[in-house]
C-alpha cells in the first residue's frame, strides 16, 4: 500500500483491509503521521500530534466487531482524550489538560480507532472560520489563500488533505456542514440528542450543538452513526434509537416519490451569490427529473429573530463560561485574556435576563414547531450550505481597528444595544452562511453534498434537511448522490489527490 492507496480509502475500506490481513493497524498510521508532517506546515489543521503513543497502542487488540478497528483518526480540540491538552484554544485554558474521555471519544476507543491527534478550532469554537491567535488560521487544501471554515475548521482541513478519513467534529450552528461546504466533504448534523454528551453535561448550548464527524464519503458517515447513536440517561434531550443500520439503507433504493421543497433565498436577507443559487437549482432539477416533486417553499419561520435568539443564547453561555474560569483563575478577567468574539459576548452576556433567555429558547420551541409541520408536507427542504464559496483568510477576521472600535461601542452601549452590537459583529460570517443554523435551533438533522464547483475551483455545497429523526433518509438521498447522479464532486480536483 502507498500513500495514494491510503488517501483514497475510506475507514470503511480500511477496517476492513485489516480485517483480511492486508494491512496492519501501524501501516495506516504511519501513512496518516506520513501525510500530516507533509501537509500540515501548509495547514495547519492538526494542533497537536501524539505520534509517540499512538505507536505504542497499535498492538492493542482489535476484534472484528469494531467497525473501525485500527483506522486512524483525529478528534476537534473540544473532544477531551484523557491526558491529552484541552484547551477551546483559549489562552485562559493553556494549560488545561483533560482528566477522563469525553462519552463520545469513549465510543470511538469502543469502535477500534486509532488517535492521531487534536485538529484546530477558533477560540471556543465560536465562528464559522478556523482563525484563532492562539493557534493560527487553517489553510483550505483547495486553494491555501482561503479558509476551511469553522468551527471544525481543522477537521475538515484534514480529512479533505488525505491525513485521516473521518474526523471528529461538531456543529452548533453549522460547524459541520459549513466547513464540508467549503471543503468537498459530506458533512451531517445528526438529529438533537442523537449522539453522546458529558460526562458532568446534559447539553451543548442548549440542544444547538452535537458532536459528530466530517468524512469524504457517505458509508464512513453512516456507519459511525451506528456507531454513536445513544439513548442517554442522563441526557437532556434524547432521541428514539433507529431500530436498523445505517449503514444498510445505503443500498436501498427510496421507497416513495419524494416531496422536496427549496429555496435559494438568504433567510436573513443577505445576498447570495450566483453560484450557490446554481448549485440548488442544478440538484433539484436533477431530482425532478429522476421523478421527485420539487416546490420552491420556505418554513414560516422569521430568521432574523431567530439569529436574534440565538445570539442570546450565545451570549448567555460565554457569560457563564467565564464567570466559571474567573473561579479557576482566582482573578477578574481582562480584555485581552479573550479574543474579540468572546469578550463581546462576554460582555452581552452578563446583562441578558433570564426573562430575555427564556424567550429566546422558546422561540426555537416555535421554529422546530412550525419546521415539523412543514415536513408534513415535505421531505427534504434544500438550500445553499454556504451563500458563497470559501472566505480568504483574514477576510472574516476584524483588522485591530475594527475590533477596537467594535470594543469601544460594547463598552459605551446600553444593556439594550448590546445584543444589537453582537448582530451587527457576526453579520459579515452570517453573510456567508445564513442556512445552518436554522437546524441546530428545531434539532433536526442536516447534511451538506459536495455537488459544486465555482469558477475558480472552490467547493460549494448544497444543504438537505429532513424531519427530526430522519436521517436514514438523509444518509439514503446523499448515496444516491454520490453513486448514482452526475452531482457528487469529492475529491476529484483537490490538489492533495491528484
Amino acid at each position: 500500500m502507498n500513500i495514494d492507496e491510503f488517501k483514497k480509502m475510506d475507514g470503511v475500506e480500511m477496517a476492513e483491509r485489516i480485517q483480511r490481513k492486508e494491512i496492519k493497524p501501524s501501516e495506516l498510521l504511519e501513512h496518516s503521521f506520513n501525510q500530516l508532517e507533509k501537509v500540515n506546515p501548509d495547514l495547519n489543521a492538526v494542533i497537536s500530534s501524539r505520534k509517540e503513543k499512538a505507536f505504542s497502542e497499535t498492538d492493542r487488540f482489535y476484534s472484528a466487531a469494531q467497525p473501525f478497528a485500527g483506522v486512524p483518526v483525529l478528534l476537534k480540540e473540544t473532544q477531551r482524550l484523557a491526558g491529552e491538552k484541552s484547551t477551546s484554544a483559549s489562552r485562559l485554558l493553556k494549560d488545561s489538560v483533560a482528566k477522563e474521555d469525553a462519552n463520545f471519544v469513549s465510543e470511538f476507543r469502543n469502535a477500534g480507532f486509532q488517535f492521531v491527534g487534536h485538529t484546530n478550532i477558533p477560540e471556543f469554537a465560536l465562528k464559522n472560520i478556523t482563525e484563532s491567535s492562539v493557534h493560527g488560521p487553517v489553510k483550505n487544501p483547495w486553494n491555501l489563500e482561503h479558509s476551511p471554515g469553522g468551527s471544525s475548521g481543522g477537521a475538515a482541513a484534514a480529512v479533505a488533505s488525505g491525513i485521516v478519513p473521518i474526523a471528529g467534529a461538531s456543529d452548533g450552528g453549522g460547524s459541520i456542514r459549513i466547513p464540508a461546504s467549503f471543503t468537498g466533504l459530506f458533512g451531517l448534523k445528526p438529529t438533537r440528542g442523537r449522539t453522546p454528551v458529558g460526562p458532568g453535561v446534559g447539553r451543548q448550548w442548549q440542544g444547538a450543538a452535537i458532536d459528530f464527524v466530517l468524512t469524504r464519503s457517505v458509508r464512513d458517515s453512516a456507519v459511525m452513526l451506528d456507531v454513536l447513536q445513544t439513548v442517554q440517561p442522563e441526557a437532556a434531550f434524547q432521541t428514539p434509537l433507529y431500530p436498523k443500520k445505517y449503514k444498510d439503507v445505503l443500498e436501498k433504493p427510496l421507497d416513495k416519490k419524494l416531496r422536496i421543497a427549496f429555496s435559494t433565498v438568504s433567510p436573513v436577507g443577505t445576498p447570495v451569490s450566483t453560484e450557490a443559487e446554481q448549485a440548488v437549482l442544478q440538484t433539484v432539477r436533477w431530482l425532478e427529473a429522476e421523478g421527485h416533486i420539487v416546490e420552491e417553499q420556505t418554513p414560516d419561520i422569521d430568521g432574523v429573530q431567530l439569529m436574534q435568539n440565538y445570539y442570546v443564547m450565545n451570549a448567555g453561555e460565554m457569560a457563564s463560561v467565564m464567570d466559571q474560569l474567573k473561579k479557576i483563575q482566582q482573578r477578574e478577567l481582562r480584555e485581552l485574556d479573550m479574543e474579540l468574539e468572546a469578550w463581546m459576548l462576554y460582555q452581552a452576556g452578563k446583562h441578558v435576563t433570564a426573562a430575555e433567555y427564556a424567550t429566546s429558547i422558546a422561540s426555537w420551541d416555535v421554529a422546530a414547531a412550525e419546521a415539523a409541520i412543514f415536513h408534513e408536507t415535505f421531505d427534504f427542504y434544500i438550500t445553499p450550505t454556504t451563500a458563497f464559496a470559501a472566505p480568504r483568510i483574514g477576510e472574516l477576521t476584524a483588522t485591530d481597528k475594527d475590533a477596537e472600535v467594535m470594543r469601544d461601542q460594547m463598552r459605551q452601549a446600553e444593556r439594550a444595544k448590546r445584543l444589537e452590537l453582537i448582530y451587527e459583529m457576526f453579520l459579515p460570517s452570517l453573510t456567508y452562511s445564513p442556512y445552518t443554523q436554522l437546524a441546530n435551533l428545531t434539532g433536526q438533522p442536516a447534511m451538506s453534498v459536495p455537488v459544486y464547483f465555482t469558477e475558480n475551483g472552490l467547493p460549494l455545497g448544497v444543504q438537505v434537511m429532513a424531519g427530526k429523526g430522519e436521517e436514514h433518509y438523509l444518509l439514503q438521498l446523499a448515496s444516491i448522490l454520490e453513486n448514482a447522479s452526475p452531482l457528487w464532486k469529492g475529491m476529484e480536483h483537490n490538489p492533495y489527490f491528484n
